[in-house]
């Protein structure tokens, strides 16, 4: 499936997260034509091999975005999308932050259990989201750099107890600030709107014809 001209934006999403999927599948399509490009975004469970377990060894959220989406990029010859996002939480330094998706073993029910045991107790109830989204391409020449990256950021607070259905991580237990419902009853429209991968997003989205034609220009 290779890349052939600007016209044929195919992206390989680094993840195997099907919900993760589903959210970007969203964002492109609601901004379809806004970049005056068309994107085919590809799921990276489809796909019959995968990199396998990737070491989030980096020291922000852009350095493990870029790794991810480099290793996609490089075993299936397409470009990669990649985000790292985490909840900072202001009462407790501003953790769990890179180590969100790792702050508890288990699952996102265990993770938020450990994130309100930590708070009981605290009146400073302040926080938010970080994003960074990463497009590494699969190879380029000497001097040319290999992604390109946007962040984005949501501020809110955590709620007392988790609430809704439709949504993942810490979604149930953070109120973005101008609303009284968590992430998980909001909805993906909502999230589309003004989640942090949201902002991001819209950067990614602007810079997205440009950046191929620049990769496309630095190929062998």
């Amino acid at each position: 499936m290779p890349l052939r001209s600007v016209s044929d934006i195919k992206i390989v999403l680094a993840s195997g997260n099907r919900h993760k999927h589903a959210e970007f599948a969203d964002f492109f399509a609601s901004l379809d034509g806004v970049a005056g490009e068309r994107v085919d975004l590809l799921n990276g469970a489809d796909f019959d091999r995968a990199p396998g377990d990737i070491e989030e060894s980096g020291s922000s959220y852009e350095e493990n975005a870029a790794i991810k989406a480099r290793a996609y990029a490089r075993l299936f010859g397409l470009p990669a999308i990649a985000d790292d996002s985490g909840l900072e939480v202001r009462a407790l330094g501003w953790r769990p932050g890179i180590y969100s998706s790792r702050a508890a073993t288990g699952g996102d029910g265990d993770r938020i259990s450990r994130l309100l045991g930590l708070m009981e107790g605290k009146n400073d109830r302040r926080a938010r989201f970080m994003a960074s989204l990463v497009i590494a391409f699969p190879d380029s020449r000497d001097g040319a750099r290999d992604y390109f990256s946007s962040e984005g950021i949501c501020r809110g607070n955590i709620s007392a107890g988790p609430s809704g259905e439709d949504g993942f991580g810490y979604d149930p237990v953070f109120v973005p600030d101008g609303r009284e419902k968590s992430f998980a009853e909001l909805g993906r429209a909502v999230k589309r709107e003004i989640s942090h991968r949201a902002v991001a997003m819209r950067g990614i989205v602007i810079l997205l014809p440009h950046v191929v034609k620049y990769f496309l220009a630095y190929r062998g």
